[in-house]
């Protein structure tokens, strides 16, 4: 079959324009190769796929520009990833902020107005994920579901995963980070730095990672876990290494020498992939969010596997 024709029976949503731009970019291969649209694809082959702005239903990704002229609820529904009488777990796309502030015209916590259950309960949030970060938000449908899972926070008794791109190899396979970080205020909104031990106002801070995958010295795919849930514990603690996450806009520094790779969007890459954390009622809810469009490109840019987590 032609490649146009597969893509044409996949992907529906998929103009032809678009399909050609991907084409000529070299953002679609077949077996890591450059193809054009009259390439025949055989089974067997390896057709590798970028975000598209379209799944294979022709919906539409959901990203924090594509929700603009959608309403609150539409999006909520388009976000939600479980359900259940007691909790709902949403998949924030990057650019989405969980509460209100400065600069902020809309917000998670704002839109969850318009899923009041008849009893005229407003869902409660009951941890936060910063605005460039995607992924999993758990979110609770009732005041006491609300109480247990703010417990569970507080407890420690969740277990959260996170994937980073960052720049660099950290200097061991896994390891622990262990540091006191202090919150200041800056023009361009909160910054984090790490302070001396005992310092004044100074939180300790925990987090866990292992490499996954990584590009040669370039870039590295991370598991992370914050141990403790500080403000941009984990982008702190990543630079703090010397991996900084790629396209965070507050604390990726770079040599002059380095090259932000072709093909790869200038945007936070770290995702809140997966929770666990005991349910209000009883057992565990466990969920895992898929990745976002911009860090889905660069991870099919650079031929990582997701299959590469689990081993």
């Amino acid at each position: 079959m032609r490649l146009d024709r597969w893509f044409k029976t996949h992907f529906p949503g998929l103009g032809f324009g678009h399909l050609q731009k991907l084409l000529r970019s070299g953002q679609i291969r077949v077996d890591g190769g450059r193809v054009k649209a009259d390439t025949r694809v055989e089974p067997g082959q390896m057709v590798r796929v970028p975000p598209l702005e379209v799944d294979k239903k022709g919906e539409s990704a959901l990203t924090g520009h594509s929700i603009r002229n959608q309403g609150d609820a539409d999006v909520l529904a388009k976000m939600l990833i479980h359900e259940d009488p007691k909790v709902f777990v949403f998949n924030k796309p990057a650019g989405l902020a969980v509460q209100g502030g400065s600069g902020v015209t809309r917000n998670v916590d704002d839109m969850l107005e318009a899923w009041r259950n008849q009893k005229g309960e407003k869902p409660r949030l009951v941890h936060r994920l910063d605005r460039d970060t995607s992924g999993v938000l758990v979110v609770a449908r009732t005041r006491l579901a609300a109480m247990k899972l703010s417990e569970a926070f507080r407890a420690r008794e969740t277990k959260k995963t996170y994937w980073a791109l960052v720049k660099g190899v950290p200097p061991k396979r896994e390891d622990k980070i262990s540091t006191w970080l202090i919150k200041e205020p800056t023009p361009d909104g909160d910054r984090v730095r790490v302070a001396a031990h005992g310092e004044k106002g100074a939180d300790h801070a925990v987090s866990y990672y292992r490499i996954i995958e990584q590009a040669a010295q370039t870039m590295t795919w991370l598991e992370m876990e914050p141990y403790t849930g500080r403000t941009h514990q984990l982008r702190v603690h990543a630079a703090y290494i010397g991996c900084p996450i790629l396209g965070d806009p507050k604390y990726f520094e770079a040599d002059t020498n380095w090259d932000f790779p072709g093909g790869i969007q200038n945007r936070l890459h770290l995702h809140a992939r997966r929770i666990i954390i005991p349910h209000p009622d009883k057992g565990v809810i466990d969920v895992t969010a898929p990745m976002p469009p911009h860090m889905r490109q660069s991870w099919n840019l650079i031929g990582f596997d997701d299959a590469s987590a689990e081993d």
